[in-house]
């Protein structure tokens, strides 16, 4: 192994893959039959969670950042992210079809496909750190990571309503999304309207 990969399997970034890989795992304790299997779920997406607290301040801490974990780790957050999402939609508890959980999910899940072709497209420009991660992006990540972890137990927990409390949460997390997608957008707008002599259009 070149020391190249050796500096790109660092601790950071097999904290980043931990989390792709427990994926998979709170998807499978999702669906079993089991009365405790959402408490398991709840842990599995937690754990998971807490790796992307860890994984870039010890990458910073160390001075171990790389491209491969710039890269991987965004990808990681999109991916626990939309795909609880789609399980929480899909078991929605409602009795009848409902558009008030099916709509920050939409939101959210659409918000990441446009900052993630904006991204690409500012890459291949290299105008890449126009859009780099802001204070709005970590605050919005963080909130969803708590919606859904509400929304993965469901369960009311010391007499709260969790899953009401975690929906409400979702919606919140939505427009920290929307606000953190404006946000975005206002920092490439200036690229984006540059006709291709580089004049203002």
């Amino acid at each position: 192994m070149t020391n190249h990969q050796l500096s790109t399997m660092n601790i950071p970034n097999l904290l980043t893959l931990l989390r792709i890989l427990l994926i998979p795992v709170f998807v499978v304790t999702f669906y079993l039959p089991w009365s405790w299997a959402n408490v398991l779920t709840t842990f599995i997406f937690g754990l998971a969670a807490i790796t992307d607290l860890f994984d870039g301040y010890l990458a910073r801490r160390w001075n171990q950042t790389s491209a491969f974990g710039a890269f991987l780790d965004p990808v990681a957050d999109k991916l626990i992210v939309v795909v609880a999402l789609v399980l929480i939609v899909q078991a929605d508890p409602n009795p009848h079809p409902s558009p008030w959980l099916a709509i920050p999910a939409a939101v959210i899940i659409g918000r990441e496909i446009t900052i993630s072709a904006l991204r690409e497209w500012m890459a291949e420009i290299g105008q890449r750190a126009k859009v780099a991660v802001s204070i709005i992006g970590k605050i919005k990540t963080n909130a969803q990571m708590c919606a859904l972890l509400m929304l993965l137990y469901h369960e009311p927990l010391f007499g709260l309503p969790i899953y009401e409390i975690g929906l409400l949460s979702l919606y919140v997390a939505a427009i920290l999304t929307l606000w953190s997608m404006m946000v975005y957008l206002q920092a490439a707008l200036p690229i984006l309207l540059k006709n291709e002599d580089g004049k203002g259009g």
